[in-house]
C-alpha cells in the first residue's frame, strides 16, 4: 500500500522578492524523513510535481497510521489547504488512481 499526499502547488505569500515560492515542499520532506528515520513510515518515491499538485509518497504502516501522517502534513507551516491523500498501491500506472480521502482528517 502506498499513501499518495497532494498538496496543491500554491506558493507561500507575503515571501520576500526572490524566494523560493514553494518552502513547505522542503519542509514536508524533512517531517517525512524525520519519521522514516523512526522507522514509523517509509518515503516510497521522491515527491514531485504532477501538474497543480505536489505528491509524496509513503509506506510501511497500515491505512490508518498513514493517513494520519498525511492529516499531520496538512498542519505543517505553509502547506496550502486542500491537500488531500490517495490510497494506492506500489503497481499503479499513475498519479491518483487510488481511493481519495479528504485531510486532514476528522477529529
Amino acid at each position: 500500500m502506498v499513501v499518495e499526499i497532494h498538496v496543491p502547488l500554491l506558493p507561500t505569500p507575503g515571501l520576500p522578492d526572490g524566494s523560493y515560492s514553494f518552502p513547505w515542499i522542503e519542509e514536508v520532506e524533512d517531517f517525512l524523513s524525520d519519521l522514516e528515520d523512526q522507522g514509523d513510515v517509509e518515503v516510497f518515491d521522491e515527491g514531485e510535481e504532477d501538474g497543480d499538485v505536489y505528491v509524496f509518497f509513503i509506506t510501511g504502516a497500515g491505512e490508518g497510521d498513514l493517513l494520519a501522517v498525511g492529516s499531520r502534513v496538512t498542519i505543517l507551516p505553509g502547506v496550502p489547504a486542500g491537500t488531500f491523500a490517495v490510497v494506492s498501491n506500489d503497481e499503479a500506472e499513475e498519479f491518483g488512481l487510488g481511493r481519495r480521502v479528504a485531510l486532514p482528517l476528522p477529529a
